[in-house]
């Protein structure tokens, strides 16, 4: 009896200090199923019926000792690939190391740039083409890239472009051509076999490079030419380089570009001719000095000289000048058809700077020719020897205006008006 007497109250005191713990301490959680046992600390909870701890594999990981992926905007195989579609190749998990793009030729003689160059972005996780692609052609896309480890992977996708009608592809031809020497109002002079319509497209793969540095802008004459100058006469001894990367870019109405193409050039002294039509002489500047007076003798009534800035076209020892090219019968009283020495064309519409040994005694005192600048044959020579295609022709003294486009009319607007000319 004594015993059980005691072990009654030790029980009841045992629960009484649990009851007190229990009231000044955290009350622990309800069961809620077979996880609720006490586990000790640090033991996990048990795994679903059925589950094997090999089953539960942790998610894939971006740590940079994973494998390099390589991928690109098309497909291995892929045909009927548009010409306007720009290719770029992407690395994950890594950085790219080489991209080639290529084609191995289609037969085109205007296939005169089979591969593409691209340029990586600052990580050298992207590269992106620098042009569109020849249509109906077969290239070869190969990308090398490499992990954090060093670890190197290359993928090769083959793919073939759409055909396009060459009534439906735009030529592009960049003048002044590799090499020239040019005068510093040269304006680059970029036309196109078939008319664009999207010239914001395809001004955007135009670009013009100069050494030393000028500002400049494009200008659009027509639907089929555009033209770059700077803000100021380019500097004497300029480098300049003009790339139109148009392959495959999309003209509008169905019309893509044709060729890729660039061109580099210099720029030789300042040769700058001033002509008076009402002084009846020209007054040439080298290097922004005066160098020479040249009486001339200019257009007469009927056949007034255009006035405003214009530009040397072209530069001929020789070449015969006929009324009939600019609507006058030979059979006329106006009428005339001969050889003539060292011509500067300097319109479209057929105003040269020429020799003119028939009109001598009009030089300095009479306009007396169908509406050319004439000037003694030793004068012409000396002058033909010195401007370069490119060189400006400034000329004052009449009403009658040079019409837009009516040669390389770039300098004969303001600086601000020849901006607005800008596709962009």
């Amino acid at each position: 009896m004594f015993t059980r007497a005691m072990t009654g109250v030790r029980w009841l005191a045992v629960a009484l200090l649990a009851g007190l713990v229990a009231a000044c301490g955290t009350v622990p959680p309800a069961s809620t199923g077979p996880d609720s046992s006490n586990r000790p600390p640090g033991s996990e909870a048990p795994t679903s019926p059925g589950a094997k701890p090999s089953d539960q594999e942790p998610p894939e990981s971006d740590a940079p000792g994973g494998p390099v992926e390589l991928n690109a905007n098309v497909e291995d195989d892929a045909d009927g690939v548009n010409v306007d579609t720009v290719i770029k190749a992407t690395a994950k998990y890594g950085t790219l190391s080489t991209v080639t793009l290529e084609h191995g030729g289609t037969g085109s003689p205007k296939m005169d740039v089979p591969k593409v160059t691209g340029t990586l972005n600052g990580e050298k996780t992207t590269w992106t083409a620098g042009s569109g692609l020849d249509p109906a052609a077969t290239y070869t896309l190969k990308i090398t890239g490499a992990n954090a480890a060093g670890e190197e992977k290359t993928e090769t996708i083959t793919f073939t472009t759409k055909a396009v009608a060459k009534s439906k592809q735009t030529f592009v031809n960049i003048y002044p051509k590799d090499g020239h020497r040019v005068g510093v109002g040269m304006p680059a002079v970029l036309t196109f076999d078939v008319p664009v319509k999207d010239k914001a497209a395809f001004e955007k793969q135009l670009k013009v490079t100069s050494v030393p540095a000028q500002e400049g802008s494009w200008n659009w004459f027509s639907d089929q030419e555009v033209h770059y100058r700077p803000k100021t006469y380019w500097k004497p001894g300029t480098k300049i380089t003009v790339t139109a990367n148009l392959n495959g870019i999309n003209a509008g109405n169905g019309i893509y570009g044709q060729n890729s193409s660039s061109k580099t050039y210099s720029v030789g002294r300042s040769v700058i001719t001033k002509v008076d039509l009402k002084a009846k002489q020209a007054v040439i500047e080298i290097d922004g000095k005066k160098a020479k007076t040249i009486p001339i003798s200019a257009g007469k009534k009927g056949f007034i000289t255009r006035s405003g800035a214009k530009v040397i076209m072209e530069k001929l020892d020789r070449t015969r000048m006929a009324s009939e090219t600019v609507g006058i019968s030979e059979n006329s009283s106006e009428g005339y058809n001969m050889m003539v020495k060292f011509a500067m064309r300097i319109t479209q519409s057929g105003e040269f700077i020429h020799a003119a040994p028939w009109n001598a005694g009009n030089m300095g005192k009479v306009n007396a020719s169908h509406g050319c600048t004439g000037m003694a044959t030793d004068d012409a020579y000396w002058l033909f020897q010195r401007a370069d295609v490119g060189s400006p022709v400034i000329t004052t003294g009449s009403d009658r205006e040079t019409e837009w486009g009516n040669g390389w009319t770039d300098w004969d607007v303001s600086w601000e008006k020849y901006q607005q000319g800008s596709a962009l």
